[in-house]
């Protein structure tokens, strides 16, 4: 019985985008991968489709982030100092963001994958649908931690329980990997229908 509980929430739970993919100038979501489809400016952490960048480099807004008209940085010192304001203020977002940024060695930090996993791990507590997606990723593959599947699976279950399309995603792939078809075309389609062409494609598959 708890495990069709489980399940019952698994699969009626987040058939929506998390508010954070929906660009705060249009109000549309933002296409599937995000993150080719939009810019995230350390100043607001907002998240602004291309399509509202374009806009506004029309209107002159050149310099400047298109949502909160804060100039823009080019010195990573200056975008990290930003990001780490945000983060004193427990700001989701930005210490998923920041998180990120020590897994890729980016705005000049030393890689340092074990501090990504940490502040995942406390974005997640806040309620980032992308952290717990990202711990997903990083216990699947063993990236900072000590590789475990059936963690990195947990993980992903509450990113999709909280509206992350890539992560049902994956879930789906991950039962139909394992020969459990209706379960993971189950995933699958709600995926799809939260626009992941990659879904999508898999099903007609």
């Amino acid at each position: 019985r708890a495990a069709e509980l489980k399940d019952e929430r698994l699969y009626s739970q987040g058939h929506a985008r998390p508010e954070t993919e929906f660009c705060p100038i249009c109000a549309q979501p933002v296409p599937i991968p995000t993150e080719e489809h939009s810019v995230v400016n350390p100043c607001c952490m907002k998240m602004v489709c291309n399509g509202c960048v374009l806009a506004g480099v029309k209107l002159g807004i050149m310099n400047a982030c298109p949502f909160c008209r804060t100039p823009t940085h080019e010195a990573e010192a200056e975008a990290l100092a930003m990001v780490q304001t945000r983060v004193k203020k427990k700001d989701p977002e930005a210490i998923r963001y920041l998180g990120y940024q020590y897994m890729e060695g980016g705005l000049g930090l030393e890689k340092d994958s074990t501090r990504a996993v940490e502040l995942w791990t406390k974005a997640a507590e806040l309620g980032s649908a992308g952290a717990y997606y990202s711990l997903g990723v990083a216990y699947g593959n063993g990236d900072g931690v000590e590789q475990d599947v059936a963690r990195g699976v947990s993980f992903y279950e509450k990113a999709a329980m909280l509206g992350d399309p890539v992560a049902r995603h994956n879930l789906g792939c991950y039962e139909c990997e394992r020969g459990r078809y209706d379960r993971g075309v189950r995933h699958l389609l709600i995926s799809a229908k939260m626009g992941s062409e990659k879904s999508l494609a898999n099903i007609k598959e």
